[in-house]
């Protein structure tokens, strides 16, 4: 094909290009699907329970994924910095996934149990009171705001129509696990959670 042609005829070259992207996403996307180690959870690693679920939800809702990924490469730097590299099997119960690639904050990873439930309050109340030079904004406000046992349970059920296996148990734990607990004990929950069904076999 003349390639000047190509060039000017801006409707051929964008229908060129949307075929070799389907074409590599096809390439790469495919055999992930048949992989095992891709859809099967990690030895351990349960969907999360009713106070980390809410605490998720407020991690997603406050756009902490914009500046903290959850996503360790396999680069020496990286693993030596925020420990053993991410498999796909520890976020098979991630609905979306928080992998990202952007950090203007530390990799979240592996941060469960790194800090006490105290030194994340204080951070995330105001994280000058413990990192002085830090950017990342205050949430004072989920000290206040209480989590929704019927917003937990509402959004169990949309993961379970989609394969997450929660059962009759759970559900009925719901009240129990969130009551009297506000977002930033969620939050908390959360964040301690992280990493802690990391792979044996990518430990150091």
């Amino acid at each position: 094909m003349n390639h000047a042609l190509l060039e000017k005829n801006i409707g051929l070259m964008a229908v060129l290009i949307a075929i070799v992207i389907s074409i590599g996403g096809l390439v790469e996307i495919v055999p992930l699907m048949f992989q095992a180690q891709v859809i099967q959870p990690v030895p351990g690693l349960k969907p999360y329970p009713p106070l980390q679920l809410a605490g998720r939800d407020i991690y997603i809702r406050e756009g902490c994924y914009n500046c903290h990924s959850q996503m360790i490469r396999s680069l020496a730097s990286e693993v030596l910095r925020y420990g053993p590299y991410s498999v796909a099997g520890e976020s098979v119960y991630d609905r979306p996934f928080q992998w990202g690639s952007k950090r203007t904050g530390p990799d979240l990873a592996r941060v469960g149990g790194r800090y006490s439930d105290d030194w994340q309050r204080v951070h995330l109340t105001n994280p000058r009171n413990v990192v002085p030079e830090s950017n990342m904004p205050a949430f004072p406000w989920l000290i206040q705001a209480k989590v929704s046992a019927a917003e937990v349970h509402a959004h169990m059920r949309g993961l379970v129509r989609l394969g997450d296996p929660y059962t009759d148990a759970d559900f009925a734990s719901i009240a129990a696990a969130v009551d009297g607990k506000t977002e930033m004990d969620a939050l908390i929950a959360y964040l301690q959670g992280l990493g802690k069904f990391r792979p044996k076999e990518t430990q150091p």
